[in-house]
């Protein structure tokens, strides 16, 4: 009965979510923007093109792929005048992403598209790997055979996909990664800057959670991504960082790694099956949470504590309704996908980036997740998880 009505509700957010994208375009508050600069929705062209400027200024703890501090993508800016010179310039586009199946890839792109339009930039390719590097390659080899100005890109891994994109690069593309990238390829002459949440930070906030919610003591478990990929790294070396030095009482017992998001219930059911007493389980992002929930649910532990990263559709209904995931730090993709766009057009117009940008952490629990959910998505909440909420 309780999976049927999962489903349901999922089911019933997918629609509502839908409706709210296509009805919420620059709402006021958290979720809309700021005065003083305009979200990629706003008909207005006598405002700079920046983030939401109602971000918190929390101070970002993530470093870059090679060790450079990160610059707050609250900095960036494009004014009207840069923007209509852009737009004189009919310039092309394309989206490479690793994998395009959850709500961050959605909101990402969603975010590139808003800002890409303001900017007058025609998108002319997007493209999915599926979490496959020969994949990748190959749309990469195809996104070069369209001459694109820009190519917004997640490498699957930092050294398969390297001599794709540097070919990429070589051909005159300007490329803009998300979250990592690839091995040798060099600030300035390979790309404009590498664009990520600060996975430190929310790492952080999921182990203050986590402690929080088990009273600060027992033993838990970690599931990590088990790939070279520095974004889910910082992730979990924060989170074990943070339980380690802050909270004696808690110990980390065991941790199992996972390929892909389909891995989270094979390796959740492996770990509490070994480890009976496990109180909570970390897990690296939210999909494969999704897995470990229903390890959990299986092995009959309802009282299992898990904390996560990013905020899925799934994972806010859970929250909300106070189940198994009590909480989570949160990316906040579409504006990540704002300030890729407005570091292309750093480079279409010979302006300096940055080698590494970074949005604010966000922690979410079932006490913030509604304004949570319109900060990270700029939509209203749906009414699936209002109503859960209210349960």
């Amino acid at each position: 009965m309780k999976k049927t009505m999962t489903a349901l509700l999922v089911f019933i957010l997918s629609i509502s979510l839908a409706l709210a994208g296509c009805g919420n375009k620059g709402n006021g508050g958290k979720a809309g923007g700021s005065d003083s600069g305009t979200a990629p929705g706003d008909a207005s062209e006598d405002a700079p093109l920046t983030i939401n400027l109602d971000l918190p200024d929390n101070e970002i703890k993530s470093s870059g792929p090679d060790g450079e501090s990160a610059v707050s993508a609250k900095t960036l800016q494009l004014t009207p005048e840069e923007l209509k010179q852009i737009r004189d310039g009919k310039y092309t586009a394309a989206i490479a992403l690793h994998y395009a199946g959850n709500d961050w890839s959605t909101a990402q792109v969603k975010g590139l598209e808003d800002a890409f339009a303001k900017m007058g930039i025609e998108i002319i390719a997007k493209t999915d790997a599926n979490f496959k590097a020969e994949k990748q390659v190959a749309d990469i080899e195809t996104i070069i055979s369209k001459k694109p100005d820009i190519l917004v890109s997640i490498p699957v891994d930092a050294v398969s996909t390297a001599e794709a994109y540097k070919k990429a690069a070589e051909s005159g593309t300007k490329i803009v990664f998300m979250d990592n990238k690839p091995n040798g390829l060099i600030h300035g002459e390979h790309y404009v800057s590498v664009v990520s949440a600060d996975n430190y930070g929310n790492g952080v906030e999921a182990a203050h959670i986590m402690a929080k919610a088990i009273n600060g003591e027992g033993e838990i478990g970690v599931i990590y991504h088990d790939a070279d990929f520095f974004v889910t790294r910082q992730r979990t070396d924060a989170f074990e960082k943070t339980i380690n030095e802050h909270y004696p009482s808690i110990k980390i017992v065991e941790r199992g790694g996972i390929a892909g998001p389909n891995d989270g219930e094979k390796v959740a059911a492996a770990l509490l099956t070994k480890n009976p007493n496990l109180k909570g389980l970390f897990v690296v992002w939210d999909v494969p949470a999704e897995g470990a929930m229903a390890a959990a649910r299986n092995a009959g532990r309802n009282d299992l504590v898990i904390t996560t990263i990013d905020l899925g559709t799934t994972v806010a209904l859970e929250i909300a309704r106070d189940g198994l995931i009590k909480g989570l730090g949160a990316q906040l993709p579409y504006d990540q996908g704002v300030a890729e766009a407005i570091l292309a057009g750093y480079a279409l117009l010979g302006k300096e980036a940055p080698p590494y940008v970074a949005v604010p952490a966000l922690p979410v629990t079932k006490d913030n997740i509604l304004e949570a959910w319109e900060t990270v998505y700029h939509s209203q909440t749906p009414d699936a998880i209002r109503d859960a909420a209210k349960q």
